[in-house]
């Protein structure tokens, strides 16, 4: 099997072209792939799969622990960056399937830029168990403490805390939140605190991967959480 190693911030991913469709990433493989110590070591796996009469490619992303993921930001990009190095494409602008729709990838010199699209909102769509139109201020009651997260989906499902001290104090929170039943799909998890204007510091549990170094989704996910909802309760 060949593969490579792409990384987006530290966010990395191991990177199997599939063009012409031919195997399946199993669980197991994926499990073994990105196992750190007896594996080639990732947050995840992309098969780069041929794409369809709408697209130029698609991203077959499945998490660490073997689980699918619809969409992954800073992957979209080492995915550009892929089919760009290994020469399946010379086209600045791609049209890339994901399992959350067509994504808009543009390939600069030094850059990549991805049209995440709209936030989501709707509870149903995101998906999470709340009642209203919106769960901006949902709460999430866990170990006999109840708090505050503003829940929103990026093609994958977000909840963003937004935290006085510094964010890796929270963390130890990420996984019984990934996987609380008001999340019938589990859920990203971002610990946000803000710092200034125009400044956020973020920590992120990634569902189904653990703490990554970054998360493209769970940035977007932060930044709308932080204009929508300044005032948000911190844990």
């Amino acid at each position: 099997m060949r593969f490579s190693k792409y990384h987006g911030i530290g966010n990395d991913f191991v990177m199997l072209a599939d063009l012409d469709d031919r195997f399946r990433l199993t669980p197991e493989l994926v499990r073994s792939l990105c196992d750190r110590r007896f594996g080639v070591g990732g947050d995840g796996v992309i098969r780069v799969a041929p794409g369809d009469v709408d697209t130029d490619f698609f991203m077959d992303y499945v998490n660490s622990d073997g689980s699918i993921g619809e969409m992954c930001g800073n992957g979209i990009r080492c995915l550009a960056a892929f089919v760009n190095d290994q020469g399946y494409s010379a086209n600045e602008t791609l049209r890339v399937g994901t399992r959350a729709g067509i994504k808009i990838v543009s390939v600069g010199e030094k850059e990549i830029r991805v049209d995440m699209g709209p936030p989501i909102f709707v509870p149903d769509e995101i998906p999470v168990e709340w009642s209203g139109p919106d769960a901006l201020h949902a709460k999430i009651d866990l170990d006999q403490s109840v708090m505050e997260a503003t829940c929103l989906s990026m093609g994958n499902p977000h909840a963003v805390l937004f935290v006085a001290d510094d964010p890796g104090d929270s963390l130890r929170l990420g996984a019984a939140i990934e996987t609380h039943p008001m999340f019938p799909n589990g859920t990203n998890v971002e610990f946000a605190r803000i710092e200034s204007p125009d400044h956020v510091q973020m920590r992120v549990w990634e569902r189904g991967s653990g703490e990554t170094l970054a998360c493209g989704t769970g940035a977007c996910a932060v930044a709308v959480a932080t204009r929508l909802v300044a005032g948000a309760a911190t844990v």
